[in-house]
């Protein structure tokens, strides 16, 4: 009796349906479950002083005060260091397309990015940290922002360089047809085109920089004041996190709690702003 073929995909056909299902449950339950813990613990310790003051005496007791100074310290990490990677990254990505294409050393350049862009984050930080011993620099928020700019680089660059490789060759082929040259259609057409994905890059970027501890411990430190120089050290609102958890106080403990749904919530809108701004100034481009 011979096997019906058709039955046999069928078969596979629902097991990878059920294997995709349950994935997906497992995938958006531990994230309900996560933004649930933080919603429970974090929201009772939520005040208006939390967001507005720094820590006062006896803080890291359960006394009064804030982590204002954690939140602005996050921001100007994160925004210092976006914007440093992307003055950075977008050269690299346009002479990737202009210059090097599917070349062999094309390919050498976006290995090494991947390879950046698999290194733990606390390798920065402590490669971050041997640079400032030898050449005698204290924590900083400029150390902060150049390892931030770091680990955020091969991220844009790679983002930026899938958007571009997804862009009609058409369009590069008129543009170049015209008389222009390779650089003036890296500059005035490819940059156009993808400007959601330059867009999307930077905002997923600023989310990696702003939500990430390991880089900043060894070279940003950590103050109760709120920065007001470059060479001065900073805190961060993962630091906060991390230092208020492990507090033997419980009423430190949800401010804790409260610090981590503060830095949710930012990386949420961070993303879904993303998404939005992707989608909206994608009308605009040819695909």
């Amino acid at each position: 009796m011979k096997k019906n073929p058709f039955a046999k995909r069928h078969i596979i056909e629902t097991c990878m349906k059920v294997i995709m299902l349950a994935s997906l449950i497992l995938v958006t339950g531990t994230l309900g479950l996560i933004l649930w813990t933080i919603i429970k613990n974090g929201i009772p310790a939520m005040s208006w002083e939390m967001l507005t003051q720094v820590p006062k005496g006896g803080f890291y007791m359960g006394k009064e005060g804030g982590i204002l100074n954690a939140i602005i310290g996050s921001l100007y990490l994160a925004g210092g260091g976006t914007v440093l990677a992307l003055v950075c990254s977008l050269p690299i990505a346009l002479y990737l397309e202009a210059y090097l294409g599917e070349s062999k050393w094309g390919s050498y350049v976006r290995l090494a990015l991947d390879v950046l862009w698999g290194i733990p984050t606390i390798v920065y930080g402590a490669f971050g940290f041997a640079v400032m011993v030898s050449l005698g620099l204290r924590a900083s928020l400029l150390a902060g922002i150049i390892v931030l700019a770091l680990i955020e680089l091969p991220i844009m660059t790679r983002a930026m360089d899938e958007v571009i490789c997804r862009m009609p060759l058409e369009v590069e082929q008129a543009a170049l047809a015209v008389g222009s040259t390779r650089l003036e259609v890296a500059l005035r057409v490819v940059t156009r085109q993808m400007l959601p994905g330059i867009i999307t890059a930077v905002l997923l970027a600023f989310g990696r920089g702003i939500g990430d501890a390991a880089s900043v411990l060894f070279t940003a430190g950590y103050t109760d004041r709120i920065v007001t120089s470059l060479f001065r050290p900073t805190a961060s609102l993962p630091l906060a996190v991390f230092f208020q958890l492990g507090s033997p106080f419980p009423e430190v403990r949800a401010r804790g709690y409260a610090a981590a749904f503060i830095l949710t919530v930012i990386v949420l809108i961070v993303s879904f702003g993303a998404r939005l701004l992707s989608s909206r100034l994608g009308k605009y481009t040819i695909k």
